[in-house]
């Protein structure tokens, strides 16, 4: 890892060139660690810790595929409980993801979209109109549901990035995922025949690139 550091001489500041700094942990606020607990593991997330001492309880988990992890328990924060909002879980496929939540047990809400852009995350702001978006564009179908605090989630669907928000290596946190991710490669390469008017013997080469692209 590089820690070089460059001035600019025009504003006299410095600034630390190629440093990584990746979110590890949101701490949520909740009334009754143990409830809070049998909650997320029936959200099938992976728990990672459960440390206890005197006045102190930390419980930490990390939902499926995420680079982040969240945490609660006692004494951690001194914010109220449920007071944490619109904390977005990104999805490939809207749908499924919202039925996997019923079959857990999981008052999760209808999928639905916002009337204009993406005011609608939180309660109050912005209209939501039933259903995904009617272009299905990438960050705009939703799922909302709450923690027993009524800490609030939203499902987001992601099935394109937008540009510049992954570097580095292609890579895929499901089977699912990459099926998903073949799948729009598939169609975008059926198109390109036809545009093209011939069979493309390489489509291994193109589906590859156009999946690192996107």
């Amino acid at each position: 890892m590089s820690t070089e550091v460059s001035k600019n001489k025009e504003t006299k500041s410095t600034s630390v060139a190629g440093l990584d700094m990746k979110l590890e942990v949101v701490v949520i606020p909740v009334s009754d660690a143990d409830r809070a607990k049998a909650f997320y593991s029936r959200l099938g997330w992976r728990l990672d810790a459960d440390l206890a001492g005197e006045d102190f309880r930390l419980i930490q988990f990390t939902p499926p595929g995420s680079g982040s992890s969240i945490q609660f328990g006692l004494n951690l924060t001194s914010a109220a409980p449920g007071s944490v909002q619109a904390m977005l879980l990104a999805v490939s496929d809207i749908e499924a993801a919202r039925s996997d939540l019923i079959a857990r047990g999981v008052d999760a809400s209808q999928v639905f979209h916002c009337e204009a852009g993406t005011a609608c995350w939180f309660s109050g702001i912005g209209t939501r109109v039933p259903g995904p978006h009617p272009e299905r564009l990438s960050y705009y179908s939703f799922v909302s549901f709450s923690d027993p605090d009524g800490n609030g989630w939203l499902l987001q669907e992601v099935t394109r990035r937008l540009a510049g928000r992954v570097v580095g290596n292609t890579t895929y946190v499901s089977a699912h995922d990459l099926a998903q991710a073949m799948i729009r490669a598939a169609k975008a390469h059926e198109q390109h025949e036809k545009q093209t008017g011939q069979s493309d013997a390489h489509w291994p080469d193109w589906y590859a690139a156009y999946m690192v692209r996107e």
